[in-house]
């Protein structure tokens, strides 16, 4: 009990300094819950301190926002409420603060299953991604629940800029597009990829989309979240992506 009630002094200790986290309040329930749980957290921190990125590279590597969020994780079958959390997309980990000595820790992706964000937003962890060099370790976000889903993975490149005086680097964001079948992915890397994903004919998908602004060069998402719709009014379920 001693063990368990030390580590929940670490990781949930209040913290005073708005640029690395918030106070964290646990009621009673919360807290007799967390003594019984948190050695399995435990097994899920690296040990290691996080290093953040250089001072002088510009933009971010950070999914939305360099701020950490207070929302929910489930690690080895269990969902932790009130962990405040920041996805660093340069890395593809997730981040929680170490409120004793003010630091972030790195949490293995390995004993990640989910993470959600205070505004509803889940990423999943997904073991394998064949042949796809961003895949690292694994982090996708849903962006819509259906057969297939269809996932996002954030990432950042890194690219040498010109700035007055001095030649420095910057964080570009990307994203990549992906249908998810019952452990297979697709993806969608452009209309006529993911029309011939979900087995629709460019007749009917040129029909569908008459009069509407949806464009998939310029709202990737968009597009890709109404291809959905579509394919959910066929009367017929969807089996399974097409032979490559």
């Amino acid at each position: 009990m001693r063990r368990a009630i030390f580590f929940l002094l670490i990781l949930f200790h209040p913290i005073a300094n708005p640029a690395i986290g918030q106070e964290t309040h646990l009621d009673a329930e919360q807290l007799a819950w967390y003594q019984r749980t948190l050695p399995l957290f435990q097994e899920a921190v690296s040990g290691g301190q996080y290093v953040d990125a250089p001072a002088g590279y510009l933009g971010s590597p950070y999914y939305e926002s360099q701020q950490f969020d207070f929302g929910e994780i489930w690690i080895n079958g269990l969902r932790y409420p009130k962990v405040q959390l920041r996805y660093d997309a340069w890395h593809d980990e997730v981040l929680v603060v170490h409120p004793l000595y003010n630091q972030m820790v790195q949490i293995k992706a390995a004993k990640v299953e989910k993470f959600v964000f205070s505004d509803g937003v889940v990423f999943l962890n997904i073991e394998n991604n064949p042949g796809y060099g961003r895949h690292k370790r694994g982090f996708y976000q849903v962006v819509a629940v259906g057969e297939p889903m269809l996932l996002k993975k954030h990432y950042r490149s890194i690219e040498s800029v010109k700035e007055p005086g001095l030649i420095t680097r910057e964080f570009k964001p990307g994203q990549d597009f992906f249908f998810w079948f019952q452990g297979e992915f697709w993806q969608a890397g452009s209309k006529s990829e993911a029309i011939a994903g979900l087995g629709l004919s460019k007749k009917e998908v040129a029909g569908h989309f008459k009069g509407m602004k949806q464009n998939f060069k310029h709202d990737p998402e968009a597009y890709l979240k109404e291809l959905l719709r579509l394919r959910e009014e066929k009367a017929e379920p969807f089996q399974s992506f097409p032979s490559r």
